[in-house]
């Protein structure tokens, strides 16, 4: 009887494909294997089979599965039930999801193969061209080869079109290889050719030896390594352990390999850096103390609690012993942090308590570093505690406890492209309850959302509002730049107070931080006559100027551009350099404090995990003096000898066009500000703006959460937002944009007659064309009530209504559910 398995294919299907599975493999096929499938044309994708059935599909004929790839399930349940869930929730396809989740190389891939037919016989009337003659040469060498490999040795680019030509005469095949991603990591290691129960003959090894000394000096380090003249089990040594105590080289163990006194083997190690757990944690005060007991009592009803607490109030230590009560229940904990630099400090701490039951997972790891990591988990290897970023909620957990979200405000845990766009919070929520797992959010500035949420009782809510170790808060005081540039008194991007009190902290041997949340050198150039603006070629926004690189860059596409000698519309040479950035600051700041060491940290100088890691360690130890950098500095890192900050552009976040802005704009200031201060010396924070009457300026000022809270909820009430309201965002891109404005004023207008005024737009973003396409966003507002699932079956009805036009087809149509 015929078996057929439905699979998920890393592709954007709407539905699940279902395969025949070949009889020899019915016996081993399971649901959450890998499998290698057939689809299109010479296409092969490693698909993950999700049901086996006898059920053939009645719309197309079946192909074979080609091979199954897993003895075993690489997913455990429930993460397929997950991933539908996040498909389901955030408008997407299940595959989407599928390529977010699994690590790169635990998914193969296909490399086109071209091999010479060797019965093609050319036409003597119908002589080759001379590059299909070049390629038939090459190929007349190998059995196979690959296309790369081909236009390498060929000599030849753009080969595939002569590849068709030649397939079309049949004197080439092509065929696919599929290879694998993931490499384990090796390494080798030495032990003596016998056993301890012939220690006896070490003595005339000895005395053979005795005229190469540094072959018995090897020799030696290794019976000292292993322990081979001791009772008990030998050691395993490495090689390179091996030469570096013995400070020989390779010649020489070869000379003992080649004797037969030595040999060596290969054994496969772990990527995955641990170390024992060296210390307890620590004391908590009565404050945390209280915090604790608080959390526990409220998880006893609710399976969410928002842990309220001010910068520096030292809730990881909180997290520290709720993880160590999650664990004498034998239960998994996944920390989720918002940045990656958050991982680098925080793994020092948590290694201390937790040893080799804790790994770390975010995307600066290379492909087998997180393929280990997450067979780590599938075969617990003894992993318990997981601390990474958003994608660590699709490892493969066996049973979740708990869920601590940290800094739980932070927008970057929305993902924003490419689908699946979901919120690591909000999905770990769901995740969680799969699990009968508690979750924790932890931050000083909550979400409005959470917020709301605890006070409506949806989930608990315990506060701390003490500092560690009787800290203050920071004083915050104003620089009124708008009044300092009239009266001349601020030429540069530093007000003088915050230049006085800089000076004063660095003297004292104190550290200062300097936030500006805009990287590159400078936002703007633009011609002094004619005000001309450069902008990207392929997005509708303007190019930021990088002096490192003396380019302008846009930060949407990437595409770099060289500086205009003079202005492309008037001709006129006086090109100026507007605005600022965190490479000016630094530049500024080099100026001011040439004695000083300073550090930048922003995308720029963060591509790789060594950079985090580098930055923070040497601000950590006081290596520099000065860190400038974007919200990078604001998520939650901990420095202790940090007693000015420097906020350096208020305006710009207050004014950015998002009903989130004055929320964001407060989270981001209030969080930088809590870098300020030590135990019992308080710190300052210096806040520039032009607009120092605003009230959201005196409710940082006061640290007035609780005040902003109010103005934004009453606010976003008025004027039907979250958390009264639930938002989808609806894109359209195309290359064309007067057809693009035609289907979308289409499009917006079937919505209406759906959902009547909960629809708006369609409108321009704020950025209209990126990477040559343009872009409109249609608004769909929804009551808290109202039935998701209903809302999502009507969207997906009138997106199947406007396919039935053909030009319909060619737009990229995507949605973005509660967009951040």
């Amino acid at each position: 009887m015929f078996q057929f398995a439905d699979v998920i294919l890393p592709l954007p299907l709407s539905k699940y494909y279902t395969y025949r599975i070949p009889e020899e493999l019915q016996s081993d096929m399971h649901p959450g294997c890998r499998v290698i499938v057939p689809f299109g044309r010479k296409k092969y994708y490693t698909a993950i089979v999700v049901h086996i059935h006898p059920y053939a599909p009645a719309d197309y004929e079946t192909k074979d599965i080609l091979t199954l790839l897993d003895e075993s399930p690489i997913l455990r349940r429930p993460q397929l039930k997950f991933w539908e869930w996040i498909a389901e929730y955030y408008l997407c396809s299940v595959g989407d999801v599928y390529k977010a989740a699994l690590p790169s190389g635990l998914k193969l891939e296909s490399e086109t193969l071209i091999s010479p037919n060797p019965d093609y016989e050319e036409d003597e009337d119908n002589r080759l061209k001379d590059r299909e003659a070049a390629l038939l040469d090459t190929l007349s060498r190998h059995e196979k080869i690959s296309v790369q490999d081909l236009e390498k040795e060929s000599g030849l680019r753009n080969i595939l079109p002569i590849v068709r030509t030649l397939l079309d005469k049949e004197a080439v095949f092509v065929s696919e290889q599929v290879k694998t991603k993931y490499r384990p990591k090796t390494e080798v290691y030495i032990k003596m050719s016998f056993g301890k129960e012939r220690r006896d003959e070490l003595r005339g090894i000895f005395e053979q030896l005795s005229s190469v000394k540094k072959q018995l000096k090897l020799l030696m380090a290794y019976i000292d390594m292993s322990g081979f003249m001791q009772r008990g089990e030998l050691r395993e040594v490495s090689k390179k352990e091996l030469l570096k105590r013995a400070d020989v080289t390779s010649v020489v163990l070869n000379g003992l390999l080649a004797k037969g006194i030595l040999v060596s083997y290969t054994k496969e190690i772990s990527r995955i850096v641990s170390m024992d757990s060296a210390e307890e944690a620590h004391h908590l005060n009565e404050f945390q103390k209280k915090a604790l007991e608080d959390i526990i009592s409220t998880f006893h009803n609710k399976d969410v609690t928002l842990l309220h607490g001010v910068t520096s109030s030292g809730k990881t230590e909180v997290y520290i012993h709720l993880i160590q009560e999650v664990l004498k229940q034998n239960r998994q904990v996944l920390y989720l942090v918002p940045e990656i630099a958050l991982t680098t400090q925080l793994t020092g701490r948590l290694q201390k308590v937790f040893g080799k039951s804790l790994a770390i997972y975010h995307s600066k790891f290379s492909d087998n570093e997180r393929v280990e990591v997450w067979n780590s988990l599938l075969l617990d290897k003894g992993i318990k505690i997981i601390l990474g970023v958003r994608s660590s909620i699709f490892l493969p957990f066996k049973d979740l406890g708990l869920v601590i979200v940290d800094e739980e405000h932070e927008n970057t845990y929305k993902q924003q492209d490419p689908a699946p766009r979901y919120h690591a919070r909000n999905a770990a929520i769901i995740l969680a309850s799969m699990h009968g797992a508690k979750v924790l959010l932890g931050t000083a500035t909550p979400s409005i959302e959470s917020y709301y949420n605890a006070l409506q009782g949806k989930f608990g809510l315990v506060e701390m509002n003490s500092r560690y170790e009787g800290m203050e808060l920071p004083e915050i005081r104003i620089a009124n730049t708008q009044e300092l540039r009239r009266q001349r008194q601020m030429p540069g991007n530093f007000s003088p107070l915050l230049l006085k009190l800089s000076s004063e902290a660095l003297k004292r041997g104190e550290q200062v931080i300097l936030f500006q949340n805009r990287r590159g050198f400078a936002p703007m150039v633009e011609c002094k006559l004619c005000a001309w603006v450069p902008k990207c070629k392929h997005c509708d926004v303007s190019l930021t100027y990088h002096k490192r690189y003396n380019q302008l860059v846009c930060h949407y596409c990437g595409y770099t551009y060289e500086i205009p000698r003079q202005c492309p519309a008037c001709g006129h040479t006086s090109i100026e350099i507007r605005g600022f950035g965190t490479e000016r600051i630094e530049e500024d700041a080099e100026q001011c404090f040439p004695e000083y060491k300073i550090a930048r940290m922003d995308l720029d100088t963060t591509r790789t995990r060594k950079a985090y890691e580098q930055i923070i360690e040497d601000f950590q130890q006081r290596k520099s003096q000065i860190l400038i950098g974007t919200q990078m500095v604001t998520k939650g890192l901990d420095f202790d000898n940090v007693s000015v900050v420097g906020i350096l552009s208020a305006d710009t976040m207050m004014n950015f066009p998002d009903f989130r802005a004055h929320e964001r704009a407060f989270q981001l200031m209030a969080q930088v500000a809590g870098r300020a201060g030590r135990k019992n010396h308080k710190g300052t924070v210096v806040l520039q703006t032009a607009h120092p009457e605003y009230p959201l300026i005196h409710q940082i000022i006061h640290h007035d959460y609780q005040g902003m809270y109010r103005t934004q909820i009453a606010e976003r009430e008025q004027f039907s937002y979250p958390p009264f309201f639930r938002l989808i965002y609806i894109y359209l891109k195309h290359r064309d944009e007067q057809l693009l404005n035609s289907l979308s004023r289409t499009y917006a207008a079937c919505l209406k007659q759906v959902f009547g005024k909960r629809i708006l737009g369609p409108d321009n973003p704020p950025v209209a064309r990126i990477q040559t396409l343009y872009i409109r966003k249609i608004i769909l507002k929804i009551e808290n009530r109202a039935s998701m699932p209903k809302v999502k079956d009507l969207l997906h009805q009138v997106q199947d209504e406007m396919l039935k036009d053909d030009r319909f087809k060619s737009v990229i149509l995507y949605y973005d559910v509660d967009p951040m």
